[in-house]
């Protein structure tokens, strides 16, 4: 009887739980992972929050990000060698998390560059093309992009019509990719073309002959963030610019695999910051005489929110445990990819309700968290591709055709 007497005295003298991590999450970090993440949190809140909207309003990263994402070792960390920082998954997935709770626009560029274009030279480029290319671009000095998106080509590749065609001593390429994240500000191109030998990859640096650049106009999403066409007319390459370890999709898979575990935090993120900006207006906001957070419908809001996101944040945790001991199945990234933007478009819609007329504006980052969460929802894979492919590893049956 006096252990549990003291049990319950203990419990009733424990704080309450934080708001902002109701689960306690935090405990479940390492030393190592929690520096990592809050390093980034305050980059992210020091000094490019500020600078967000009005990036977003031009159309463009916010100035010099790439070569700050660089010196504090974001590009490609979780890589090895060639001046990469080789942290662990989860490591890499809480730099997501908290890039994105900024802007989709910061997660973007750091997937990118270290989850597709480094990725793939990492994983699949001759030790030259690793040598010429992998320090720089992780020291934000070079930036790269990823080409397998065309404009009638989207979640099925292996119907791609750029081709690559091997003749007199050189590669020639022609084709077009549509929707790609930092085409025109790219050093190197990780470009995708069918062959005569299957689907090969190619690096087609900035300036080639016959290699040109269109950017996306008008967009209403993903503004803090370049989104180019890349256009390639008798474009001629020489003999190694092929990646040679890559025959077929499963190479250009296997990045956009790498890709969607960055998304599954990141997309967490986006909620986290979209719930928090809904619970500090709630306490400051009066209407009726006292704070809107005291009403019990507000109350229903943001206790949905906050399941919501700490549900997402236990789902990309658990993964990202799982990727660092090498049991994550690219099965499991799609749930987790269709989970979490899934739940980040509920809460950045139920927090736009808290916030009334201001959600959409500027001011407050919900609307274009929501605006930007549109474009994740499709992009590396669509909610419903996501949705098939957990459903043939549940079934044993597939339904894509």
């Amino acid at each position: 009887m006096t252990t549990l007497s003291s049990s319950r005295a203990d419990t009733r003298q424990r704080a309450q739980p934080d708001p902002h991590d109701f689960l306690d999450l935090d405990a479940s970090l390492s030393d190592d992972e929690r520096l990592i993440r809050d390093t980034v949190r305050q980059l992210v809140r020091r000094d490019l929050l500020d600078r967000i909207p009005a990036a977003y309003s031009a159309g463009h990263l916010p100035e010099g990000f790439p070569a700050t994402a660089g010196e504090l070792g974001l590009l490609g960390m979780h890589l090895s060698g060639y001046g990469c920082a080789e942290t662990s998954a989860v490591a890499y997935g809480l730099a997501c998390l908290e890039l994105e709770a900024g802007d989709s626009g910061l997660r973007s560029f750091v997937s990118v560059q270290g989850s597709l274009a480094m990725f793939a030279i990492r994983s699949y480029g001759s030790e030259a093309q690793k040598q010429r290319w992998l320090p720089e671009m992780a020291r934000g000095t070079a930036i790269g992009c990823f080409g397998l998106t065309e404009p009638d080509s989207g979640s099925d590749p292996s119907s791609m019509i750029t081709t690559a065609r091997f003749e007199d001593g050189e590669w020639l390429l022609n084709g077009a990719k549509m929707w790609i994240t930092n085409g025109s500000i790219a050093d190197i191109a990780v470009v995708w073309a069918k062959t005569s030998d299957g689907v090969r990859g190619f690096l087609v640096p900035r300036g080639t002959a016959g290699f040109t650049t269109r950017d996306v106009a008008n967009k209403m999403s993903l503004r803090a963030s370049t989104t180019s066409e890349l256009l390639f007319q008798d474009c001629r390459l020489p003999a190694d610019a092929v990646l040679p370890e890559a025959v077929g999709l499963r190479g250009p898979l296997s990045c956009l695999n790498e890709a969607r575990f960055g998304i599954v935090w990141g997309a967490a993120g986006a909620a986290r910051a979209c719930f928090e900006a809904a619970l500090d207006y709630a306490g400051t906001r009066t209407q009726f005489g006292r704070p809107i957070a005291g009403f019990q419908l507000t109350q229903q809001k943001l206790v949905s929110m906050a399941t919501q996101v700490n549900n997402s944040l236990l789902l990309a945790l658990h993964l990202g445990r799982l990727k660092d001991a090498g049991r994550l199945h690219p099965h499991q990234v799609s749930f987790g990819k269709r989970h979490n933007v899934a739940a980040a478009l509920e809460v950045a819609r139920e927090a736009r309700t808290i916030l009334g007329a201001n959600g959409i504006t500027g001011e407050y980052p919900v609307m274009r968290h929501m605006a930007n969460l549109e474009s994740v929802l499709t992009y590396e894979g669509t909610g419903e591709i996501h949705t098939l492919v957990v459903g043939q590893a549940l079934t044993g049956l597939g339904a894509f055709h």
